[in-house]
């Protein structure tokens, strides 16, 4: 009797659409790379992009982002893929969303509407793994959800029937239970965001306690835009197994580890990656995970020169380190992936000025090196390269810093090399 055989139909990866903004302060180069940003988001979520649209606007259309003819454009295209049988699932906007504007465009396009800080918010939760990093994750969602609650009860607004002598549309005593819905799931999540700061506090608490019992040690943090390869740096000179993987936000939580180099032992964190665009509330919920980077004495910043827009990244970084009260530390620049950087050589009867493009990796060393001194290092985690550089001069560094803070602290290690 042959055996019946079971179909098992493979999982649909949702498939997204991206609308971005061409706007006075953002050129088209910028949208497009801001663009392949969210691109990359909406993979490491575990959709698949299938198109982008983008407008030239002053600024974006308070009612619906975008202008009335881009949005019946995506109307169109959504439903043309319908017809062909592949479904949209969702439809990514990059800037962050009013309810109004998701409402809106919902009640247009029907279909799940996201925002780049949903999106990011969405990441985190899939990432995060300890009890702080969820507790983080949650209250960055309610905070998040709080102005956007409305719309969830749409369905419950009854329309009012005449009443009295206006007629048409009253609303008095016909306040359906939509409103008093809304004030309950209102008081519910503020309850809940109560609740929430109170465990992050407790865990402030905890962490500051560890913090402070791992004695005579200088705390060296890894910092940078998401995805510059803090982790893989992390494992190189911890010889730990940290979570690193090719995607956005792999790490959330503060991963910190011993590194002796040579005779000296020091502390070293893995932090949370920065992203540009990103809302202050979130930043607030991780204030404990950046306690790390507040509390450390020396920060490596970690840069991806193989991405055309690192130096952006730079900025995005160093404004996120001032808003958390993190500026002027000591710091050296870690310029990572230099295996993987590339540039448009000119041609030599090409006389127009050379572009960033144009740069080779040799002129970027000689310009940041200029720049920074003896604060920048080009390395490269993957292969290897220039590692031996970076922990020399990682270890002058910390044992400027150990002797002016600890100066009777007798903390060299005896070497095995005899």
């Amino acid at each position: 009797m042959a055996m019946k055989e079971f179909v098992i139909s493979e999982a649909q990866v949702e498939t997204a659409v991206l609308v971005g903004l061409v706007t006075k302060t953002q050129d088209e180069r910028k949208t497009n790379e801001y663009l392949d940003e969210l691109a990359f988001l909406a993979e490491t979520a575990g959709a698949e992009v299938v198109k982008r649209f983008t407008q030239k606007l002053d600024q974006a259309n308070s009612v619906t982002y975008v202008g009335k003819g881009k949005l019946d454009e995506i109307k169109q295209y959504i439903k043309e893929e319908e017809e062909a049988e592949r479904e949209i699932g969702m439809v990514i906007f990059d800037d962050e969303l009013s309810a109004k504007q998701i409402r809106n465009i919902e009640a247009e396009l029907k279909v799940k509407i996201l925002d780049r800080t949903s999106l990011i918010l969405d990441i985190f939760a899939m990432r995060a793994q300890t009890a702080n990093a969820k507790t983080q994750v949650e209250l960055a969602q309610y905070k998040y959800m709080l102005p956007r609650l409305q719309r969830l009860w749409t369905h419950l607004e009854r329309q009012g029937g005449g009443s009295g002598a206006g007629g048409g549309k009253g609303s008095v005593g016909l306040r359906g239970p939509g409103e008093t819905q809304l004030e309950m799931d209102r008081r519910i999540i503020l309850n809940r965001m109560s609740l929430l700061k109170e465990r992050l506090a407790e865990i402030d608490k905890q962490k500051s306690t560890q913090r402070k019992n791992r004695g005579r040690l200088i705390r060296v943090a890894l910092v940078g835009y998401t995805n510059v390869g803090k982790s893989t740096l992390m494992n190189l000179l911890a010889k730990s197994e940290v979570f690193a993987e090719n995607k956005l936000f792999a790490t959330l939580d503060t991963t910190v580890r011993k590194v002796i180099i040579d005779n000296l032992p020091f502390l070293l964190s893995d932090t949370v990656g920065f992203i540009r665009k990103l809302p202050t509330d979130l930043v607030d919920s991780f204030k404990s995970t950046l306690d790390e980077v507040r509390e450390a004495d020396l920060l490596l910043h970690v840069v991806d020169i193989s991405h055309p827009d690192f130096e952006e990244q730079i900025e995005v970084v160093n404004k996120t380190l001032a808003d958390i009260g993190a500026a002027g530390k000591p710091m050296i620049l870690v310029f990572n992936k230099i295996d993987a950087y590339t540039y448009v050589q000119k041609a030599e009867d090409d006389l127009t000025p050379r572009t960033k493009e144009n740069l080779t990796l040799e002129d970027l060393m000689s310009t940041w090196m200029a720049k920074m001194e003896d604060s920048c290092i080009f390395i490269s985690a993957r292969e290897k390269t220039n590692l031996e550089e970076l922990k020399t001069l990682v270890y002058k560094r910390v044992r400027e810093l150990h002797v002016q803070k600890y100066p009777y602290n007798d903390f060299l290690y005896p070497t095995y090399d005899e």
